[in-house]
């Protein structure tokens, strides 16, 4: 990858996570004011990039047209949607659609709950592989020898005193998942929130997505989140199937 491109995508990826200023990007990129304008006026041109009446940048509207494009080009998105959108609607709860792409697992589509506690995530954020229960699922699909890849090179961030802390761990996991078929993060990555999760497969079998129910725990306790499993089962088996799985 060139330097420029390099230096380019950092500034899209930083800007990601909020307005910058001039002073903030080039300190972000390490590299000098005057190589950071530069790059900032080229993809300001393109509208990749939106500079304010403050002089802060934004992300640019030409994002908004790439991001609907490669939505729209995730043909399970579409495939899966009146399947969870069934789902939220018979347990109220907030429901997930995630994939493993490029080494990380991110949401490929959200559907709120309907009640008034929320949790924070949106489309296109990626997931610790160690503790959400979609990256479970997604990762307990893969062979052995790039399960253990994956879970040596994993930074074990400990997000509660439930999170799995090292590769043998998660390991134990993975396997146990494959077994049940469904994963669970036990309030493993954030305190309040206990999430089930279950794969999605193709005609081949193959994992190529999973779905999940995510719930606060002054709404429900853990086993009555497993009571969502059925439900949640429901609907992955109906994607599998629109898929072309057969069980």
């Amino acid at each position: 990858m060139s330097q420029s491109l390099a230096r380019g995508l950092g500034l899209l990826i930083e800007l990601g996570e909020g307005p910058r200023s001039l002073d903030q990007l080039a300190a972000t990129l390490g590299v000098h004011k005057t190589t950071v304008l530069r790059l900032l006026r080229e993809l300001e041109r393109e509208r990749f990039v939106h500079r304010d009446d403050a002089h802060r940048f934004h992300l640019g509207s030409r994002l908004f047209a790439l991001s609907g494009a490669a939505l729209e080009q995730r043909g399970i998105r579409a495939i899966a949607a009146p399947h969870l959108a069934r789902l939220n609607e018979a347990t109220g709860h907030t429901v997930h659609l995630g994939v493993y792409e490029g080494g990380a697992v991110v949401y490929l589509d959200k559907y709120d709950s309907r009640h008034a506690i929320r949790m924070y995530s949106r489309v296109g954020l990626s997931m610790p592989l160690h503790a959400t229960a979609i990256a479970k699922v997604l990762l307990a699909d893969l062979p052995e020898a790039a399960r253990r890849r994956i879970a040596d090179e994993i930074d074990y961030v400990p997000f509660t005193e439930h999170t799995l802390t090292g590769p043998d761990a998660l390991l134990a996991e993975l396997d146990g998942v494959a077994a049940r078929g469904y994963a669970m993060d036990d309030a493993e990555h954030e305190t309040f929130l206990r999430c089930v999760a279950a794969p999605i497969r193709d005609a081949g079998g193959r994992v190529i997505a999973a779905a999940s129910v995510s719930v606060p725990d002054v709404l429900l306790n853990r086993d009555q989140v497993l009571e969502l499993l059925p439900d949640l089962l429901e609907a992955t088996g109906g994607i599998s199937a629109a898929c072309g799985c057969v069980d």
